[in-house]
């Protein structure tokens, strides 16, 4: 990962390959933002005329390379859009400053050292520039013959980065750095395993990388097998891994501060491969498939971020693993599963099946009685056609907790929109057979899930469903700081409900 260090050194006498400046997007074209005085002043005060003749706009993203002017010991000057310019004595958004960030180290791309001189008035901006320069460097190529970390164009992401205007010395500005690595370092490794092929990463080498990881930074790690979560009457997450040759997992993390008294439960849908099963999914909709774990993912994360940032909260993540395929000894449409709650589930669809290891997880969270329970999963497909790809649905039994979960993920720049749990679609889930089907009306689908995975929290527990189906997994261009492939969403989120919990903010 790119190396990150705090400097309030002048842009002019750095060496480094570029230096990468702001611009904002003003009515009479681009202005150059804070933070690039000294650039600016080598170009006599016309490097906002240099860009703009080269039609730089400031818009967000937008990436312009100039040659740097002379006397600069860096060759290249990278100015890079933050979109419009904040009102008067306001400073730039935390979001603008971390897309800005990830736009610039994903076009510097094979340079070993770059320098940042984007706007800080605050540690906050700082872990902003330094978050986006560590999401944005992200490349996974650890299956392409060029290997060695490189990019598909045979180029290392960015190296070492510079932060100019961040106080080396200054406590807080130091804090926000390294808040930024230990996050970062989680949310990249969580990237890695959603963009991992799924003939490697079954449940148990999901659950072996979770034990191993857990062990490296203090976590207790229980780990259930097939044998053991056949004694203990885990019949969803039993049922979907039952087709398939690799067996489902019960992975349970545990991150305890000794100072602590509140606790939070992450679980996570963690489909190491969703074929659909008997229900098969039709052409065109299995190939990205592998990253129907990425709910597993980011609550592996963020536990282990929690840790590293050593805060002062309990939490406990549960990563409820299976692969999801069609053989003789697939669980059918038709089937009845006993749950872990006791409660029996009517099977009518194999490819609702994130549900089914959900509620399994959602109830063993809760027998450990926490003060509340997230869920994190690519759920439904109709939370996609409902909030697009970037925007992942939230759902809760409490309408305060829910714009909680949706305050802290606004804050971390992970867009999310709340969602309700209309009681009349309840009624579609009765079955004849069972306690519940495991699928209801058609329309309204993203909210019949979390209505059915609502029955399986126990009483009195404060709790939200996060469905990242649209933002989980990037099929489009690169963009900001996100890159192609699996994106990590939810970790940030996550993380930040644990701050809260931790400062007795949670609500």
């Amino acid at each position: 990962m790119t190396a990150l260090t705090l400097s309030t050194a002048a842009a002019p006498g750095l060496r480094a390959d570029a230096i990468v400046i702001g611009v904002a997007k003003a009515a009479k074209g681009p202005v150059v933002a804070p933070g690039a005085e000294a650039v600016d002043k080598a170009y006599d005060g016309r490097l906002a005329a240099v860009l703009d003749t080269l039609g730089a706009s400031g818009a967000e993203g937008e990436v312009t390379k100039v040659p740097a002017p002379a006397g600069f010991k860096a060759p290249l000057v990278v100015a890079v859009g933050l979109g419009g310019e904040p009102e008067a004595d306001a400073s730039f958004d935390p979001e603008a400053l971390r897309k800005a960030a990830g736009a610039a180290a994903r076009a510097l791309t094979g340079a070993k050292k770059a320098a940042f001189a984007l706007p800080v008035t605050d540690a906050g901006d700082v872990g902003a520039i330094a978050e986006g320069v560590l999401l944005g460097a992200y490349s996974f190529d650890t299956y392409k013959d060029n290997g060695g970390g490189k990019a598909k164009n045979g180029k290392a992401p960015l190296a070492d980065a510079v932060l100019l205007g961040a106080k080396p010395r200054d406590a807080a500005h130091k804090g926000a750095l390294a808040r930024a690595v230990a996050v970062c370092e989680e949310l990249n490794r969580a990237r890695d395993l959603i963009n991992m092929p799924p003939n490697d990463l079954t449940p148990e080498a999901f659950a072996a990388i979770a034990s191993s990881a857990g062990k490296q930074h203090g976590l207790k790690v229980q780990v259930l097998d097939e044998k053991a979560l056949v004694k203990g009457g885990y019949g969803g997450i039993l049922g979907v891994g039952g087709g398939s040759a690799a067996t489902p997992r019960l992975v349970k993390l545990s991150y305890t501060h000794s100072k602590a008294d509140k606790h939070l439960a992450f679980v996570g849908k963690g489909i190491t491969y969703d074929s659909g099963g008997i229900s098969l999914k039709p052409a065109g909709h299995n190939e990205t498939m592998k990253c129907d774990m990425s709910g597993a993912a980011a609550v592996f994360a963020a536990v282990v971020a929690a840790a590293r940032l050593g805060l002062e909260v309990n939490v406990t993540g549960w990563l409820a693993l299976a692969e999801n395929m069609p053989s003789g000894t697939a669980v059918r449409p038709g089937d009845v599963l006993r749950m872990y709650s006791g409660k029996t589930v009517e099977v009518l669809n194999t490819d609702a099946e994130g549900r089914l290891v959900l509620a399994d997880a959602l109830w063993a969270a809760s027998q450990e009685a926490p003060d509340a329970i997230v869920d994190v999963a690519t759920l439904t497909g109709a939370m996609m056609l409902a909030l697009g790809s970037r925007t992942f649905g939230i759902m809760a039994n409490d309408d305060a907790f829910r714009t909680t979960v949706h305050e802290a993920a606004e804050e971390v720049g992970e867009p999310a929109w709340p969602m309700p749990l209309p009681e009349h679609l309840r009624k579609g889930m009765e079955s004849p057979t069972a306690d519940i089907a495991n699928m209801g009306e058609r329309m309204g689908g993203g909210l019949v899930a979390g209505l059915f995975l609502r029955e399986f929290v126990g009483e009195g527990i404060t709790w939200a469903h996060l469905d990242i189906a649209g933002p989980a997994f990037n099929e489009g261009g690169p963009f900001g700081y996100t890159p192609k492939g699996g994106t990590g969403t939810a970790v940030r989120t996550l993380v930040r409900l644990a701050e809260l919990t931790a400062a007795g903010d949670l609500g």
